[in-house]
């Protein structure tokens, strides 16, 4: 297996887009992860899908002209994961996610990217969680087709406050909806004290992978603290066939003390692990 790297955008939010990509570039990983997030990352979009075309042209500038190439667009519609969750009760909310979901994917296809991630949705109040994985399912198939129709691979993130905030519950969902597959991080599930052999048999659904520091009780560490034995992981993805970019994802948000690590030197650290395993 070919190790190929990528480095999220949102790593270093403090720093202007243009100087985050000569960042990555100068790291030496080709491979960016680009987010969309609402109200709280360099890109929003409801200010990229007012000219999709202009706006794909820049991105696609500024990545040519370092070396870079987009690895993921990761949307996040809303700045909760209620509020435009893809399977939200309320049908004008869905179709609101929709639309901005299409919107990626023609964003995401004139920067000549193919692979898409979102969030899978939430456990909707005043309803049985079997109804809301339910119409989960429908949504996130909706979407597999409409990406597949642009050429891109679609994903989602098992994640903290999630539908699917376990492995079980996880591989359940792809199960139920044919052609979906993960962005897999094993940052969450350890967090909550879950064994990297629980998580492992996920790595076979998975197109797009998020890595950094964690251990139990926290959702982002440093290298020196962090439990997950990715010299294992990267042996699974060699047996499982998986041909997807890893994505080394420090964040630096108030949430889940996500904003106590130094990114820049935990980011290098962890890219020379990585790079250190033998395959």
């Amino acid at each position: 297996m070919k190790l190929k790297l990528a480095c999220a955008d949102f790593t270093f939010p403090l720093l202007p887009q243009d100087q985050v990509f000569d960042l990555i570039a100068m790291l030496d990983v080709q491979g960016v992860d680009l987010g969309l997030f609402e109200e709280r990352s360099h890109l929003w979009p409801s200010k990229v899908f007012r000219h999709v075309a202009r706006s794909a042209g820049e991105l696609s500038k500024k990545l040519k002209d370092r070396g870079l190439h987009l690895a993921d667009v990761f949307l996040q519609p809303a700045s909760d994961f209620a509020t435009l969750a893809a399977n939200h009760a309320d049908p004008r909310r869905r179709k609101k996610a929709r639309d901005l979901f299409l919107r990626t994917l023609e964003f995401a296809a004139r920067c000549r990217g193919n692979h898409v991630t979102t969030l899978p949705g939430i456990h909707c109040p005043y309803e049985s969680k079997a109804d809301s994985l339910a119409r989960c399912s429908e949504e996130l198939a909706w979407r597999v087709e409409q990406a597949q129709s642009h050429g891109i691979v679609f994903s989602i993130e098992a994640h903290i406050g999630s539908i699917i905030p376990t492995p079980r519950e996880a591989a359940r969902l792809v199960t139920m909806t044919p052609g979906l597959t993960l962005t897999l991080d094993y940052t969450h599930f350890t967090r909550i004290g879950i064994a990297d052999s629980r998580i492992e048999p996920l790595v076979q659904h998975a197109s797009h992978f998020h890595a950094r520091g964690a251990c139990r009780g926290r959702l982002q560490a440093s290298f020196k603290q962090n439990t997950i034995d990715y010299a294992r992981v990267l042996r699974a993805m060699k047996t499982t066939g998986y041909r997807g970019c890893v994505g080394i994802e420090y964040v630096w948000i108030d949430w889940e003390h996500c904003n106590e690590v130094d990114n820049l030197s935990e980011t290098i650290l962890l890219r020379d692990f990585l790079r250190s395993v033998k395959l």
